[in-house]
């Protein structure tokens, strides 16, 4: 294992490799103090950026900038009370405060560094758990990955909040659109209507650009509330006592670190979740609560060591087993596809060295984020006065370009309008729009392992045990998800409204 993390360093720290998770750092900067974009809909579009690259320079590139977008978050929920990111809503609570207070660099220095010390427990344990997972999936076939591909479908439940019953139209929506295309088995057109462009399939860019990308673009050149506002000139001395802070609040860092990777890891929880969990838990376990809101150092250092190992628990089953556990995770999934990956058993055998590239690409792309932090924050703060209009025409272009690129087809800037406009309609009417995604690409997989299974075993294979159990842990997971909307009332609990507010 040691051998071939070193190999993987060597593969990171290539120049080309390297150019991508620099460039990416800068964008995640960019995106994660600027008001409107957020890391799955810039993961979106960075998409079609990585067509023809190997997979290491590609996800230099895009988890490089999906890192630092968590990072960089932490920024204006310090200086300036709005969460850069959904996954930095916790870090208002105690970070802002300390702003108040003339503190603003206190709380940034130890934001920063309980982030780099998050980022490393988390991939930390997704190296640790390579071994044990290895051997588990070389005994998964395809029957058991079909199942696999229900439960992931099952957790569209969890993906579409309270709107499970939207979410599930969602999702099969999703699975039919899978279906367009050639029959694998017959070679039969299905649902082309005629057009040869169609009998490809309809390709997973343009939707993710156009439902994700698009949608939110559209909302920001419509927003006309200014997000950008500020309070005063922010004081940014002593980034030193935070980080010093951090070191002497250790064993808190490790256990808000557990946290993130065990929400992390499964599907549905978020970011969010994640912090306002490890939020809660440092509250609870400080011998000063009360202090809590009005400029704590524990609650800060808690949410910033979350916000970053919740990643390396993100990515834990979406290599594994190809589970998206959040709504970033499910557009890389789409990346994992595009560039040629499979999900599950070759990601931890033949792509190995893939795998843990992205354990390097985290770690190195959290350091040098808090390395720019350090340098470039007082500059950073006067980029909050962007309007994010601004960004809308060029960005527009580069969405358009993105889709052609993909098959250099214009059919696909239809497909990627066609869908901008269903995004636009998802967000008006609070439909939820990441699980037509999940059901379109999981509606692929799901075919494919379930003509395998039946070409092999006939219909034998639905009376394999571990089928049984994992079928019946999605049916668990439906079940007890309808039963807690029936049963619980609706949250009276207010977080700070972030970014990504509106449903994905």
């Amino acid at each position: 294992m040691l051998e071939q993390l070193g190999s993987a360093l060597q593969q990171v720290v290539a120049p080309d490799s390297l150019a991508m998770l620099l460039l990416g750092v800068a964008i995640g900067f960019v995106v994660g103090i600027l008001p409107g974009l957020g890391g799955a809909v810039t993961l979106a579009l960075l998409i079609p950026i990585t067509f023809g690259m190997d997979p290491v320079p590609a996800f230099s590139l895009l988890l490089g900038m999906y890192v630092v977008c968590a990072v960089a978050g932490d920024f204006t929920s310090v200086l300036f009370g709005i969460p850069g990111e959904a996954s930095a809503a916790a870090m208002v609570l105690d970070g802002f405060p300390l702003n108040k207070k003339g503190q603003a660099g206190r709380a940034l220095g130890a934001a920063l560094a309980s982030s780099v010390i998050g980022a490393v427990f988390g991939v930390a344990v997704l190296t640790a758990l390579i071994p044990v997972l290895s051997p588990l999936v070389l005994m998964i076939g395809p029957p058991e990955l079909f199942a696999i591909g229900l439960l992931g479908l099952a957790f569209v439940a969890s993906l579409s909040g309270k709107n499970m019953f939207k979410g599930s139209i969602m999702a099969a929506l999703g699975v039919l659109l899978s279906l367009v295309g050639l029959d694998p088995n017959t070679g039969i057109p299905r649902y082309t209507f005629g057009s040869l462009e169609l009998w490809e399939g309809i390709g997973i860019v343009p939707v993710v650009v156009g439902l994700l990308g698009g949608a939110e673009l559209l909302q920001i050149m419509l927003d006309k509330d200014n997000r950008t506002r500020h309070h005063g000139r922010p004081k940014v001395g002593g980034i030193r006592t935070g980080v010093l802070e951090t070191a002497k609040h250790w064993f808190l860092v490790v256990r808000a670190s557990a946290i993130g990777v065990a929400v992390g890891i499964v599907p549905g929880l978020g970011g969010s979740m994640a912090q306002f969990i490890a939020y809660g838990h440092a509250k609870q376990t400080s011998k000063k609560p009360e202090r809590f809101g009005r400029g704590a150092i524990e609650g800060v250092i808690a949410s910033g060591a979350t916000s970053t190992a919740k990643d390396g628990g993100a990515l834990v089953p979406t290599i594994a087993f190809g589970v998206p556990s959040s709504v970033s995770m499910a557009v890389l999934l789409g990346a994992f596809v595009i560039l040629g990956l499979d999900p599950g058993p070759s990601m931890l055998t033949d792509d190995l060295d893939v795998t843990l590239s992205m354990v390097w690409i985290v770690v190195l792309a959290t350091v040098a984020a808090a390395a720019l932090g350090y340098v470039l924050l007082r500059p950073l703060t006067h980029l909050t006065r962007v309007k994010g209009r601004v960004l809308v025409p060029s960005l527009i272009l580069l969405l358009t370009l993105g889709a052609y690129s993909e098959s250099n087809s214009f059919a696909n800037v239809l497909v990627m309008l066609l869908f901008l406009a269903v995004g636009v309609v998802a967000i008006r009417w609070d439909w939820p729009r990441v699980p037509l995604l999940l059901g379109l690409v999981l509606g692929a997989i799901l075919e494919r392992y379930f003509i395998l299974s039946h070409s092999i075993y006939d219909w034998e294979w639905l009376g394999r045990p571990s089928v049984i159990a994992i079928i019946a842990v999605a049916l668990l997971l439906v079940v007890s998800q309808i039963l807690r909307a029936l049963r619980k009332p609706r949250t009276a609990v207010d977080t700070p409204r972030t970014k990504e507010g509106a449903a994905v």
